[in-house]
Protein backbone atom coordinates (compact mmCIF):
# COMPACT_ATOMS: atom_id res chain seq x y z
CA UNK A 1 0.00 0.00 0.00
CA UNK A 2 2.84 2.67 1.30
CA UNK A 3 3.52 4.60 -2.24
CA UNK A 4 0.16 4.32 -3.68
CA UNK A 5 -1.36 5.79 -0.58
CA UNK A 6 0.83 8.22 -0.91
CA UNK A 7 0.56 9.30 -4.68
CA UNK A 8 -2.97 9.67 -3.77
CA UNK A 9 -2.71 12.18 -1.02
CA UNK A 10 -0.41 13.85 -3.80
CA UNK A 11 -3.18 14.15 -6.42
CA UNK A 12 -4.21 17.36 -5.42
CA UNK A 13 -1.06 18.75 -5.12
CA UNK A 14 -0.08 17.94 -8.54
CA UNK A 15 -3.53 19.60 -9.94
CA UNK A 16 -2.15 22.82 -8.35
CA UNK A 17 1.26 22.61 -9.41
CA UNK A 18 0.00 22.33 -13.05
CA UNK A 19 -1.65 25.17 -12.77
CA UNK A 20 1.69 27.39 -11.67
CA UNK A 21 4.49 29.40 -13.52
CA UNK A 22 7.46 28.34 -12.10
CA UNK A 23 8.90 31.47 -13.66
CA UNK A 24 8.01 33.30 -10.72
CA UNK A 25 8.71 31.00 -7.68
CA UNK A 26 7.42 33.64 -4.74
CA UNK A 27 4.45 33.47 -6.35
CA UNK A 28 3.98 30.03 -6.41
CA UNK A 29 5.74 29.21 -3.13
CA UNK A 30 2.65 31.87 -2.18
CA UNK A 31 -0.02 29.89 -3.77
CA UNK A 32 1.10 26.31 -2.31
CA UNK A 33 1.60 27.88 1.35
CA UNK A 34 -2.01 28.85 0.76
CA UNK A 35 -3.38 26.00 -0.88
CA UNK A 36 -1.34 23.06 1.32
CA UNK A 37 0.02 25.28 4.74
CA UNK A 38 2.65 23.22 6.25
CA UNK A 39 0.49 22.84 9.91
CA UNK A 40 -2.14 21.46 7.43
CA UNK A 41 -4.40 18.10 7.58
CA UNK A 42 -3.97 17.28 4.58
CA UNK A 43 -0.07 17.90 4.96
CA UNK A 44 0.01 15.77 7.92
CA UNK A 45 -1.98 12.85 5.91
CA UNK A 46 0.86 13.34 3.25
CA UNK A 47 3.65 13.13 5.88
CA UNK A 48 1.96 10.27 7.47
CA UNK A 49 1.73 8.62 4.32
CA UNK A 50 5.30 8.94 2.98
CA UNK A 51 7.01 7.81 6.73
CA UNK A 52 4.38 5.01 5.97
CA UNK A 53 6.12 3.89 2.44
CA UNK A 54 9.66 4.60 4.13
CA UNK A 55 8.67 1.75 6.50
CA UNK A 56 7.85 -0.59 4.30
CA UNK A 57 10.58 0.01 1.74
CA UNK A 58 8.96 1.82 -1.27
CA UNK A 59 10.11 4.85 -1.03
CA UNK A 60 13.78 6.09 -1.55
CA UNK A 61 14.52 2.65 -1.41
CA UNK A 62 17.55 3.47 -3.94
CA UNK A 63 20.59 5.34 -3.38
CA UNK A 64 22.69 5.42 -0.06
CA UNK A 65 21.93 6.08 3.96
CA UNK A 66 22.11 10.15 3.75
CA UNK A 67 21.09 10.11 0.12
CA UNK A 68 18.39 7.65 -1.04
CA UNK A 69 16.15 8.17 -3.46
CA UNK A 70 12.89 7.00 -6.02
CA UNK A 71 10.04 7.69 -8.56
CA UNK A 72 6.58 8.46 -7.51
CA UNK A 73 4.68 8.79 -10.84
CA UNK A 74 6.27 9.65 -13.98
CA UNK A 75 4.63 12.97 -15.85
CA UNK A 76 2.25 10.59 -17.94
CA UNK A 77 0.94 9.11 -14.66
CA UNK A 78 0.60 12.60 -12.84
CA UNK A 79 -2.13 14.98 -13.47
CA UNK A 80 -1.13 17.87 -14.96
CA UNK A 81 2.11 16.37 -16.52
CA UNK A 82 4.77 16.54 -13.68
CA UNK A 83 7.28 13.66 -12.14
CA UNK A 84 7.11 13.03 -8.70
CA UNK A 85 10.38 12.26 -7.34
CA UNK A 86 11.27 11.86 -3.38
CA UNK A 87 14.95 12.04 -1.71
CA UNK A 88 15.99 10.93 1.76
CA UNK A 89 18.72 13.47 2.52
CA UNK A 90 20.77 13.87 5.95
CA UNK A 91 23.43 16.11 6.20
CA UNK A 92 24.49 16.13 2.60
CA UNK A 93 24.42 17.56 -0.43
CA UNK A 94 23.41 15.71 -4.40
CA UNK A 95 24.49 16.19 -7.80
CA UNK A 96 24.29 19.28 -9.82
CA UNK A 97 21.27 20.12 -11.99
CA UNK A 98 19.42 22.19 -13.80
CA UNK A 99 16.01 22.33 -13.50
CA UNK A 100 14.97 23.47 -17.09
CA UNK A 101 11.18 23.99 -16.67
CA UNK A 102 11.31 24.30 -12.43
CA UNK A 103 11.30 22.59 -9.77
CA UNK A 104 8.07 21.89 -6.93
CA UNK A 105 9.32 20.50 -3.44
CA UNK A 106 7.63 19.75 -0.95
CA UNK A 107 10.18 19.64 2.44
CA UNK A 108 9.21 17.05 5.34
CA UNK A 109 12.09 17.54 7.96
CA UNK A 110 12.60 14.40 10.05
CA UNK A 111 14.69 16.10 12.81
CA UNK A 112 14.00 19.71 14.36
CA UNK A 113 16.11 22.44 12.49
CA UNK A 114 16.44 20.45 9.28
CA UNK A 115 17.28 22.99 6.25
CA UNK A 116 16.81 22.31 2.76
CA UNK A 117 19.02 24.97 0.58
CA UNK A 118 19.10 27.02 3.82
CA UNK A 119 15.39 27.39 4.12
CA UNK A 120 12.99 25.56 6.78
CA UNK A 121 10.14 27.00 4.62
CA UNK A 122 7.64 24.00 3.65
CA UNK A 123 7.35 24.90 -0.01
CA UNK A 124 10.64 25.80 -1.79
CA UNK A 125 10.01 26.16 -5.81
CA UNK A 126 13.22 27.00 -7.52
CA UNK A 127 12.63 28.65 -11.09
CA UNK A 128 12.93 27.26 -14.39
CA UNK A 129 16.39 27.33 -15.73
CA UNK A 130 17.71 27.59 -12.30
CA UNK A 131 20.64 25.00 -11.22
CA UNK A 132 21.51 24.13 -7.97
CA UNK A 133 23.33 21.30 -6.04
CA UNK A 134 20.88 20.26 -3.72
CA UNK A 135 22.24 20.21 0.18
CA UNK A 136 20.07 19.07 3.30
CA UNK A 137 22.28 20.47 6.58
CA UNK A 138 21.17 20.26 10.47
CA UNK A 139 19.54 17.50 10.36
CA UNK A 140 17.05 14.89 8.14
CA UNK A 141 14.46 15.76 5.64
CA UNK A 142 11.92 13.84 2.91
CA UNK A 143 11.55 16.14 -0.19
CA UNK A 144 8.86 15.34 -2.42
CA UNK A 145 9.50 16.81 -5.66
CA UNK A 146 8.06 17.76 -9.06
CA UNK A 147 9.44 18.42 -12.08
CA UNK A 148 7.12 19.80 -14.63
CA UNK A 149 7.71 17.13 -17.64
CA UNK A 150 9.95 15.57 -16.44
CA UNK A 151 12.34 17.80 -17.14
CA UNK A 152 15.91 17.86 -15.43
CA UNK A 153 19.41 17.69 -16.89
CA UNK A 154 21.90 16.34 -14.16
CA UNK A 155 25.53 17.27 -14.53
Amino acid sequence: MGSSLLIERLEPVSRIVAELDASDPREAEARLNREFPGDSEQIRQIREAALQALEDGTLCHRGEPGMQFSRLSKPENTPGGSSIDAVLMENSAGPPHTHTLGEFCLCLPLTEGATFEDRTDTWVVLPKGSRHVPEVKQGRMLILYWLPEGAVVWE
